[in-house]
């Protein structure tokens, strides 16, 4: 049972990042056509949140149990995330904005180092030097930094909130009461289109945008086909399968497999939208996820719980406000 449900994981895992990769393709369309990314970020969670409304209710429990949890995630791993990666992309490549944002899997190695002061192997320490080696690459930095500066640190904003992704998606993951994943992605989603609700000010938005056609590589897309693919496959199904195979397998794991997200948008980018990078800037690209996977593959793990579970029985984790003494700890 325990192979079968971590062949379940890795699954669902593969699923999430393919579904999360399809993201930046179908929404830059939308961009470009007039509407602001923060608006697009409010669309897209704000409608992940009405799908996800029923499943809010019957977990309502949480609200009491894990308001911290549920405040975190819907901060930084919803609004987080969604705000700094679509104000990335829009200044951007589709396929740099996420490059940049997997860098989050080797700043988790340095919360693991100095938040939860657990050591860190020397592997681990030399793929985050390689990712870095890879930033400096995808970004030119020879050339002065060819890339737009501001959608660069909107980037790597993102990839500081994608580590956190990982941490608070297995937050509460052991013990008899561990909250629902389900349910903290739901009102992940209520808390993130709450706190996007006052920084994109969506009774701004340009609906005319929603009502027309939006070029995909050339070819003109009805703009609300895209707005449901951003809404129910890159966020409310990406976001169900990513959370629930990070508690199947551990951050680490989920995370080397999520890693495949930036390689799908990057091609799907490539293929759909003509964006085409640079020979340095791909291998930047390999070199930024080659490190990152070491980086996490290297990390010390129990064989018997996450390593993010362990650290939290041993000191207090500061971003799990409202723990309970239950051992508990996500591209």
């Amino acid at each position: 049972m325990q192979a079968s449900g971590r062949n379940a994981g890795l699954g669902l895992a593969l699923v999430s990042a393919f579904a999360f990769g399809g993201s930046g393709v179908a929404a830059k369309p939308l961009i470009e056509a007039g509407l602001d990314p923060l608006h697009m970020v409010w669309l897209r969670v704000a409608g992940a949140a009405l799908v996800l409304s029923p499943l809010a209710w019957r977990h309502r429990d949480l609200v009491l149990r894990r308001p911290a949890l549920l405040a975190g995630f819907g901060l930084v791993a919803v609004a987080g995330v969604q705000a700094f990666y679509f104000a990335s992309l829009s200044r951007i490549p589709v396929g740099v904005a996420l490059l940049l944002e997997y860098l989050g899997p080797a700043l988790l190695l340095g919360y693991i180092r100095f938040v939860q002061r657990k050591p860190v192997t020397r592997g681990a320490a030399a793929g985050a030097a390689v990712a870095v080696v890879g930033l400096a690459c995808v970004v030119e930095i020879w050339a002065g930094l060819s890339l737009d500066l501001l959608g660069v640190l909107f980037g790597l904003a993102a990839a500081c909130c994608q580590a956190f992704y990982f941490v608070f998606a297995d937050q509460g993951a052991d013990g008899d009461d561990a909250p629902d994943p389900l349910g903290v992605i739901a009102y992940g989603m209520l808390v993130g289109a709450l706190v996007m609700t006052v920084i994109a000010r969506p009774w701004e938005i340009d609906w005319a945008v929603l009502g027309g056609d939006a070029s995909v590589g050339g070819t003109m897309v009805f703009a609300p086909v895209l707005l449901a693919w951003v809404v129910l496959i890159a966020t409310v199904f990406a976001y169900l399968t990513g959370v629930v195979s990070v508690r199947r397998l551990s951050p680490q794991v989920a995370g080397v497999v999520a890693f495949l997200e930036a390689v799908v948008a990057t091609v799907f980018a490539w293929i759909l939208l003509g964006e085409h990078l640079s020979t340095w800037q791909i291998v930047g690209g390999g070199l930024v996820l080659g490190g990152a996977f070491i980086a996490q593959s290297s990390r010390p793990a129990p064989a018997t719980a996450p390593a993010a579970a362990v650290a939290a029985t041993t000191a207090p984790d500061p971003l799990d406000l409202d723990r309970e003494p239950s051992p508990a700890a996500k591209g």
